[in-house]
């Protein structure tokens, strides 16, 4: 099985949450981590706590210039986990066009401006592992996810499509797709969200995925059922539903 042991890793979206956990469990697993994020002094701090085996490269996802920088100074990598994402509520009633086009730069843009340098070159060595955060929220349309929901959607079309195409090279494509994940995001929620998961537990589980050959998970496992049946459903059925 694959494992991240003796590996770099470049985390994208490393100095909260999710990826905050994730680097302290890979360290923990013996791999090199390499934490990017625009907050430098978050980054600073997790790099000392981690200790030799990571080193902190501020990067704003939303200019490629800065994208291109952090690029040039990483070097060669056996990995990517892209996790950065903004996230505001929003109906369509109460659209805000600068968040709208916020979300959908950074959480699907964002990756790209990444991916357009590190896919080359794991493609020219034949050699890499990408891993791609989605969300159950990228299945179908929901209420009150304008923006956030169809950028987790294209993050999921980009992940299937470079896998289709790469499955059968030396470069690994997954991708990860968590419900609701107690971070600073979620706290803007004004509703209740069954089987939220902390940091720390949403980190384990995207970490053992990673360790596997499968292409997708989507946790937790009860909750992403709902998810992933809807999409049989047909639309009358859906909208009464959800």
């Amino acid at each position: 099985m694959p494992s991240v042991s003796g590996k770099t890793y470049w985390i994208v979206g490393a100095s909260e949450g999710l990826g905050q956990d994730l680097a302290r469990q890979m360290v923990a697993k013996g791999a090199d981590v390499i934490l990017s994020a625009r907050n430098r002094s978050r980054l600073d701090d997790l790099a000392a706590e981690l200790g030799p085996k990571a080193r902190a490269i501020a990067m704003d996802i939303a200019d490629p210039r800065s994208v291109a920088q952090a690029w040039a100074q990483i070097g060669r990598i056996d990995g990517l986990v892209f996790l950065a994402a903004v996230y505001w509520p929003q109906r369509a009633q109460d659209w805000n066009a600068q968040q709208v086009v916020d979300m959908l730069d950074i959480n699907l843009t964002g990756a790209a401006r990444v991916l357009g340098h590190v896919v080359p070159d794991m493609v020219a060595r034949d050699t890499g592992h990408i891993v791609l955060t989605s969300s159950l929220s990228g299945f179908r349309g929901l209420p009150g996810a304008v923006g956030y929901g169809a950028s987790k959607a294209g993050i999921m079309s980009l992940a299937e499509s470079m896998y289709y195409d790469l499955r059968k090279t030396g470069v690994r494509v997954q991708v990860v797709n968590p419900g609701f994940i107690k971070t600073r995001l979620t706290d803007k929620n004004e509703f209740k969200m069954p089987f939220i998961m902390t940091p720390d537990q949403a980190a384990r589980l995207t970490l053992d995925h990673m360790e596997t050959t499968r292409f997708k998970r989507s946790f937790p496992r009860m909750f992403s059922w709902v998810f992933r049946a809807s999409q049989f459903f047909p639309d009358w059925l859906y909208y009464r539903v959800f």
